[in-house]
């Protein structure tokens, strides 16, 4: 008769809360990673456009961005756009992420096990910023990171 299951990440396994000096913790992560945030190439799509955020060489995470004004849009709404150009928004969005700011909140998403810590432009949330369940490493957009590379992006 085999032995006990080995774990597998997704299944229940962990009953402590994840707790709040954690919280703390991925909140202060991402304030330190945010000088060292930069844009990738844009991605058009056939209604508008995303501009991945890179840390290293990883996504952390895509930001919507309006073409036309040339800035970002609040995360959640895509855009919607026809006939535009990339031309200058890689160079916008550098700009762009000088002005973000950490916010001093973040949820937890038990099905990744992480924090998710917001970052906004202004008064609109541009980015959502993954942190493992202990506050101490950057989680990438892997499928992200894989298009940027795929894409020579």
């Amino acid at each position: 008769m085999p032995g006990p299951l080995p774990p597998i990440r997704g299944l229940p396994h962990r009953v402590e809360p994840p707790g709040e000096e954690k919280a703390k913790k991925a909140v202060e992560l991402v304030k330190e990673a945010l000088p060292f945030l930069r844009p990738g190439k844009p991605i058009g799509r056939p209604d508008g456009v995303d501009v991945p955020v890179l840390y290293l060489d990883f996504a952390i995470d895509r930001m919507h961005f309006d073409p036309r004004s040339g800035t970002p849009l609040p995360k959640g709404f895509p855009g919607h756009f026809e006939g535009f150009e990339l031309s200058g928004i890689e160079e916008r969005t550098e700009e762009v992420l000088k002005e973000l700011r950490v916010l001093d909140a973040c949820e937890f998403r038990e099905p990744e096990d992480c924090w998710v810590v917001p970052v906004a432009w202004r008064s609109f949330v541009v980015l959502h910023v993954r942190v493992g369940r202990d506050g101490g490493e950057l989680i990438p957009d892997y499928p992200l990171t894989e298009e940027v590379r795929r894409h020579g992006l």
